[in-house]
């Protein structure tokens, strides 16, 4: 597989990486508001990190390629 630059990937990685960005810098409030408190802080930041991880890996136009290597393992 070839990599290739897309200008929509490019611009939902971004939108994907600053939803990343604003889980991390308001985990208290999403934790107080939406999930049990204090207890769920480190794990709103922990999918606020793996959201930015995803977000680096669309906006690069990777993950075609992680995902086709991946299918190829288990489809010929």
């Amino acid at each position: 597989m070839d990599w290739t630059f897309d200008l929509g990937w490019f611009i939902g990685g971004l939108v994907i990486l600053i939803a990343g960005g604003l889980v991390i810098i308001f985990h208290r409030q999403i934790g107080d508001n939406l999930a049990s408190g204090v207890r769920s802080y480190d794990r709103i930041k922990l999918v606020g990190v793996i959201t930015i991880i995803v977000g680096f890996l669309v906006t690069a136009n990777l993950h075609t390629l992680i995902l086709g290597a991946i299918l190829s393992l288990f489809f010929h």
